[in-house]
């Protein structure tokens, strides 16, 4: 038995005792969890009960965005051992699957999700995890660093699909949590500036804290008046849509200079229409993003290198014993927050 955050039902949520069945592999590793962050995904999952077909039938313990240190390893792992500080990768594909083999197993039908029905998360003091996607984090950074680079992995999956160019301009629709870290991989990966827009001053005010961001506040600004002013009416070259909405996903169209290139991050709720038309005319690029594939290791490189901090987007830390106003805060939507982690040890 382990003390967790679980899940029971829509909207009931308990820290308690829960069977977890684990038991270690001989490729797995027992990791200490020390921080887990609070994902959008989760809150949707304690305040709906599912995400698409995804429906919490079971007691479900939540986290995916983890870090810890390595606790126990079995008998055929070499590259990690105890007491090293690592983070990891929540979706296990299967290894023989024709997504595992191609290298886009984040595409694998069969892949496990922690936090994920039925899948449980990593919200409780000691979770069992294969090594191959448990990764060693530096010294010198954090483990709340360490609990982020699974949602900066979105960020950098949606920059590699964009294929920037050096000097490139790019606009984020979205100053959450993922649209800023979009922004950050943008930049990281040779970006000349980042364009930024949302609804919510706060959120905007953290994104331009960075070098190189600057924000788009809607309604006040148009962003397309903006763009074709900062760029002699060509547009940018590479847009990110991270809001998930049918107006941002026009503006990510309108916006987009010709040849350019749009990728798809934000998950609408419901079908939205887009202009087919628009596209062809300015004959652009369009790429999708799910999670992310081989990119944990290039995330924990540039925030080790120092090139990305992303220790401005942690607005609140909570005790593991308060984990539940954690969740009741998330769920508040507050402006001025932008990720919100638990805190183990």
């Amino acid at each position: 038995m382990a003390r967790a955050l679980v899940l029971e039902r829509a909207q009931q949520l308990a820290l308690r005792d829960i069977d977890l069945h684990d038991t270690l592999g001989p490729s797995d590793v027992r990791i200490d969890i020390d921080t887990v962050g609070v994902c959008g995904s989760d809150v949707h999952y304690y305040t709906h009960g599912k995400i698409g077909p995804f429906v919490v039938m079971d007691p479900m313990v939540l986290g995916h965005e983890a870090a810890g240190v390595v606790a126990e390893v079995g008998a055929d792992v070499r590259h990690l051992k105890v007491g090293d500080r690592v983070c990891m990768e929540p979706g296990i594909p299967n290894p023989v699957s024709k997504a595992a083999k191609l290298g886009v197993y984040n595409v694998d039908p069969d892949v496990r999700f922690w936090a994920t029905p039925p899948v449980h998360g990593c919200l409780t003091p000691s979770v069992i995890h294969p090594a191959a996607f448990t990764y060693p984090i530096p010294e010198h950074v954090s483990f709340a660093e360490g609990a982020m680079v699974e949602p900066f992995a979105i960020g950098m999956q949606a920059a590699a699909k964009a294929q920037i160019k050096p000097g490139d301009v790019a606009f984020v629709a979205g100053a959450g949590p993922i649209g800023i870290m979009v922004a950050l991989a943008a930049l990281a990966g040779g970006c000349a500036k980042v364009y930024v827009a949302d609804l919510v001053e706060d959120k905007l005010a953290v994104a331009a804290g960075y070098n190189n961001v600057e924000a788009i506040l809607i309604p006040r600004d148009n962003p397309a008046a903006v763009l074709r002013a900062a760029t002699e009416g060509w547009g940018a070259d590479v847009v990110f849509e991270c809001a998930g909405a049918a107006a941002s996903i026009q503006t990510a169209l309108e916006v987009v200079a010709p040849a350019g290139c749009v990728v798809w991050v934000g998950m609408p709720v419901n079908p939205v229409p887009v202009d087919i038309v628009l596209a062809q005319s300015k004959e652009i690029r369009m790429e999708t993003v799910f999670r992310y594939a081989n990119m944990y290791d290039r995330a924990i490189a540039l925030i080790g290198s120092g090139k990305v901090d992303l220790k401005p987007l942690i607005s609140v830390t909570f005790a593991f014993e308060d984990s539940i106003k954690a969740f009741d805060r998330a769920v508040e939507a507050r402006p001025s927050d932008v990720k919100i982690q638990i805190k183990l040890t």
